[in-house]
């Protein structure tokens, strides 16, 4: 959490209106999405003019949450805008995610913005801004933006709209609450928020029981490509951008894919390799299980990083060599990805 003077002084500057720039990485997910969205709820409650500046646009499952679709501009549809955005703005959040190279075609806005640049991140190794809340034991952002709305006695003006926005960032980030990183407080977070007016059934069923015909077959594709390493208690799996293409891919519809390898039994390490369908660049997700380290694994081999149990990274090789290269690489980690009974 920031120190107490931070605080103090953050409530200082948060006394007259402001005006903000709230921005996620690039690709945001539910908790970059939720986290933002929650923030730009409450300091509107406030009195402050905010506005989200995601790098490019976010998943269809996540258009229905409060706000989602009139109040984030998407700067690859509009640069300019975002630029002023940024460049105009007394505060600049930079949410989920601690280095501005993370937020692509917006970083050199964030580096270039005169604003007071207020980071919340749980990944590690982040950058310094002007106040940093960096947390890598969190296992989300938006259990981040609930403490420190706590910490500026902001709690009691959680609404029901706020409170299912968090709630959503707590949920997809720590896999359904299945994660090792959730720990009492976030569960304890969820409870607020339950009696703030989320309603978890509808949230579910907002973010998982709205897959396309599409999404499914192309899911079917995905598990036929299926390599499991016994040995090394490992799935990997492939899209090539003509499988994406052949069954009418949508952005956020391979969202969650990767953790389908973590249901094999024994399997400790899932990575899903996949082309991607607008630019020369292979991607990897990385999930796994107890302490085998992605974060480590994306940050020395696929120029990524993320979390002990959730990284990603990206390769210029083809998906064939990719995928080579991901296997030749197993045996280094002998000892961590070996069953030894």
């Amino acid at each position: 959490m920031f120190t107490t003077e931070e605080i103090q002084e953050l409530k200082k500057i948060f006394s007259t209106p402001q005006k903000i720039a709230i921005i996620p990485h690039r690709n945001p997910d539910g908790d970059a999405i939720g986290s933002c969205l929650a923030l730009f709820h409450m300091l509107q409650s406030k009195g402050h003019t905010a506005k989200i500046v995601a790098p490019n646009d976010f998943p269809k499952f996540l258009k229905w949450l409060p706000g989602a679709k009139k109040q984030v501009q998407i700067a690859e549809f509009n640069d300019f805008a975002a630029g002023q955005i940024i460049g105009g703005a007394d505060v600049v959040f930079i949410l989920d995610f601690n280095t501005p190279s993370r937020a692509d075609n917006l970083a050199v806005y964030i580096k270039s913005a005169s604003g007071i640049k207020i980071m919340i991140d749980h990944h590690q190794e982040p950058d310094d801004f002007h106040y940093n809340y960096s947390d890598v034991e969190m296992p989300a952002t938006a259990q981040m933006v609930y403490h420190w709305f706590q910490a500026m006695d902001w709690e009691d003006d959680i609404t029901t709209d706020i409170a299912t926005c968090i709630y959503t960032g707590l949920l997809t980030d720590t896999g359904n609450f299945r994660y090792p990183s959730v720990k009492p407080s976030t569960l304890e977070a969820a409870a607020a928020l339950l009696r703030k007016g989320a309603e978890p059934h509808l949230i579910m069923d907002q973010l998982y029981d709205v897959s396309s015909p599409q999404r499914l077959k192309l899911l079917s594709v995905f598990l036929q490509n299926l390599t499991y390493v016994e040995e090394y208690r490992t799935a990997v799996f492939t899209l090539s951008r003509e499988e994406l293409l052949a069954n009418e891919f949508q952005k956020g519809d391979t969202e969650g894919f990767v953790n389908y390898g973590l249901n094999i039994n024994n399997a400790l390490l899932s990575v899903f390799i996949s082309e991607d369908t607008t630019q020369d660049l292979i991607k990897l997700s990385f999930r796994s299980k107890d302490d085998f380290d992605v974060n480590k694994l994306a940050r020395e081999h696929f120029s990524g990083g993320g979390h002990i149990n959730a990284a990603g990274g990206r390769s210029e090789k083809t998906l064939d060599e990719t995928k080579k290269q991901l296997l030749e690489l197993l045996p280094l980690y002998d000892s961590e990805l070996k069953n030894e009974n």
